[in-house]
């Protein structure tokens, strides 16, 4: 009896699609997207898309830039996820839009 090769190149596929989307998961949230590295906001440089009040205080808040996500926007300012859906309880991770402004300190 002959096997299909479907049946070895399925779950191949499947494994391959799984270590595809962590890789860009990955690296969507290790890296800054040619944007200020975690580092370089808690020095308090100023950047685009945040707000600052002086040169040396946190960031208040964030403005969603074209394709970001929630967990990226944590890496970017340093501030955890937990704590940006805390202090953002009517936001909605899948649907966030471009100029939408995101707390970062209470």
């Amino acid at each position: 009896m002959v096997r299909s090769p479907a049946r070895l190149l399925a779950p191949l596929a499947l494994v391959a699609c799984a270590i595809a989307i962590l890789v860009i998961v990955g690296g969507n949230s290790s890296s800054s997207g040619g944007g200020p590295t975690p580092s370089s906001t808690a020095t308090g440089s100023s950047t685009t898309g945040t707000t600052t009040t002086t040169g040396t205080k946190a960031k208040r808040s964030y403005r969603v830039k074209p394709g970001d996500v929630l967990s990226q926007i944590a890496v970017k300012t340093g501030v955890s996820l937990d704590e940006i859906q805390r202090l953002n309880p009517n936001i909605d991770a899948q649907s966030l839009h471009p100029g939408q402004k995101i707390k970062l300190v209470p």
